[in-house]
């Protein structure tokens, strides 16, 4: 289970005081080596070999209950042609590319993703709470 970034904390805070609008953003799921903190600075994300993050929309995910969300749906990452390193959190953006972490989380087990391998977190398997 993951947890909101210090980017969304604070425009939540600034949205619900009425200081600045925040838009609807797609939401992509990335993979991490590493823990990426509530700051982002800790990000590793796999480079090459076929990566790329993966778009979500907004029915790809239950409704929010009790501070807490998860996905409805499969969120399934390319195959890789790869090495794409022992992969351990997940991480969700709100661009494809660069863009600011949403929210960010440890994986129930680390995975080693070699050539072939297709990473998938099933219906479920990917959420995060606001406590």
């Amino acid at each position: 289970m993951g947890s909101a970034s210090d980017y969304t904390e604070n425009k939540v805070l600034e949205l619900i005081v009425g200081k600045t609008a925040f838009a609807t953003p797609t939401c992509y799921a990335a993979l991490s080596t590493a823990d990426p903190t509530d700051d982002a600075s800790g990000l590793a994300e796999p480079s090459g070999n076929g990566y790329a993050r993966v778009s979500t929309a907004g029915g790809d995910w239950e409704a929010a209950a009790s501070g807490a969300i998860q996905n409805a749906n499969a969120i399934t990452f390319p195959e890789a042609s790869g090495s794409w390193g022992t992969v351990t959190h997940f991480a969700l953006f709100d661009a494809s590319t660069a863009g600011n972490m949403l929210a960010h989380g440890a994986l129930g087990s680390s995975e080693a993703v070699t050539s072939g391998e297709t990473p998938r977190f099933a219906a479920g398997a990917l959420g995060g709470t606001c406590t």
